[in-house]
């Protein structure tokens, strides 16, 4: 058995090529939309793709089944419980895939969905499998998450997935290697570690939730204290039971003039910058969302612009340009426009306007608070970053919430906006910015430089 592991670290997730070295027919696991990287991996090693499954419905990414079959002539399995509308292989449990001297077989798993199924692989020689899939049902340390698809099932289907972990892939020999989907920094999954594989004997000692001793002691586990997860994710479960788009290919963006970015800026396109937050507080687009690539781009993009918007990135490098277009249609975002040719400087050049933001140190905000009462601090971390320490006197909301949520100060508010570093910090800006917002500062350097420089922090544990 070969298995070669996809990690998308912006996402938090992992998919696979799994083949026979004997045979040399291999299958994907839920792999992602851009497809190339599959492709080359396996004809680099001779491989032959013969299926393409998923473990389930995603809501964080679009599902590449179509696109490979488009490209490679493959057959395409999903749970029959997924009632896909394309044409695919209905899975039920007890079902398997042939790849010669390997068995990939089907488990139902719900729970993280109701269509959740797992797959066990098998070797010639072997009465019991070697590895399983398991998507979100098992992961390193926990479980993904069941709330997912609406409070109403929230609790039912934890029960599911209680079910599935202790009648099921707890039956298992503590030798079979697990390879799960979701994992550290997916908002999937809760909670997670660092490791992206484990062992079925190694979550019966470790993973908590596999020691729950009741069905009400894990759904109490399962659902507690889970975060907020992008916007994006109530879109892709239908664009993945319809059948998203074929694509053909990584597309690749047209340059566009300063004039030709304007008129489609006044006709509703966005504009996503994905530069540093230093250049983007430096100068950017009026109006524009600072997303800068690492922040991710795939995360914030899908959590603050809304789902189907055209978009027009301002990205400089080629190289970038690249990575940024993989990340978008990973999730969905599949109306790129193109890109503004030769950046910010040909919008200058052109007369076109350029909004700046501020940037204040720590030693400066500390003194600042000291003599203005008015000042206001906005922390965009997340609730669990809030309450293991923030500055006095800030005010929080996550940068998720930007877009919708009622702020606790005025337009005409002066305001310094911080996260831990600065990326969130610039997604919030930027959003502040359109919602009319203009005396906003950046702190540098956010919440690790005010603490690092030993400035009063306050905890929020309760």
């Amino acid at each position: 058995m070969f298995v070669k592991q996809f990690v998308d670290e912006g996402l938090g997730n992992s998919s696979y090529l799994v083949g026979s070295e004997g045979t040399k027919l291999a299958v994907t696991i839920d792999a992602q939309r851009d497809v190339d990287r599959y492709i080359q991996v396996a004809e680099g090693l001779g491989f032959r793709l013969a299926y393409a499954v998923d473990t389930h419905l995603h809501n964080d990414f679009v599902t590449s089944a179509l696109e490979l079959a488009a490209q490679v002539g493959l057959r395409v399995g999903a749970s029959a419980e997924a009632h896909v509308a394309f044409e695919h292989i209905p899975l039920h449990d007890g079902d398997t895939l042939d790849l010669g001297d390997l068995t990939v077989g089907v488990l139902t798993t719900p729970g993280h969905t109701p269509e959740h199924i797992s797959f066990t692989v098998t070797e010639a020689n072997r009465q019991a499998p070697s590895a399983i899939f398991t998507g979100g049902a098992l992961i390193v340390g926990g479980v993904a998450r069941t709330d997912l698809l609406g409070h109403d099932l929230t609790k039912p289907l934890a029960r599911d997935l209680y079910h599935t972990i202790h009648d099921k892939l707890l039956r298992l020999r503590d030798d079979v290697v697990v390879y799960p989907t979701h994992g550290a920094g997916s908002f999937c999954a809760t909670p997670v570690v660092a490791e992206r594989s484990t062992t079925i004997g190694r979550e019966r000692q470790w993973n908590p939730l596999a020691q729950a001793l009741s069905e009400e002691e894990f759904i109490a586990q399962a659902t507690a204290n889970l975060p907020s997860y992008p916007s994006y994710f109530k879109h892709l479960r239908r664009m993945n039971q319809a059948g998203p788009q074929v694509l053909g290919d990584i597309p690749v963006l047209a340059p566009l003039s300063p004039e030709a970015v304007h008129r489609q800026m006044e006709q509703g396109v966005a504009m996503v910058d994905t530069r540093t937050p230093r250049e983007f507080t430096a100068g950017h687009l009026p109006g524009s969302y600072g997303i800068p690539l690492g922040a991710p781009l795939v995360t914030w993009v899908g959590w603050v612009v809304p789902f189907g918007t055209p978009l027009i990135l301002i990205a400089d490098d080629s190289n970038e340009r690249e990575e940024a277009v993989r990340q978008l249609i990973r999730i969905g975002y599949d109306d790129l426009r193109g890109y503004l040719e030769d950046g910010l400087e040909a919008w200058k050049a052109a007369g076109l306007p350029v909004s700046q933001v501020l940037t204040m140190s720590a030693a400066e905000l500390a003194r600042q608070l000291e003599r203005d009462n008015t000042l206001a601090v906005l922390d965009v971390r997340s609730d669990a970053e809030w309450r293991a320490g923030h500055l006095p006197r800030a005010l929080h909301v996550e940068a998720g919430r930007l877009p919708t949520e009622a702020m606790p100060f005025s337009l005409e508010s002066y305001v310094v906006v911080h996260c831990g570093h600065a990326d969130r910090s610039t997604v919030g800006l930027s959003v502040l910015e359109q919602r009319g917002y203009r005396n906003l500062m950046l702190l540098d350097g956010g919440f690790g430089n005010w603490q690092a420089a030993g400035y009063p922090v306050v905890q929020n544990f309760e």
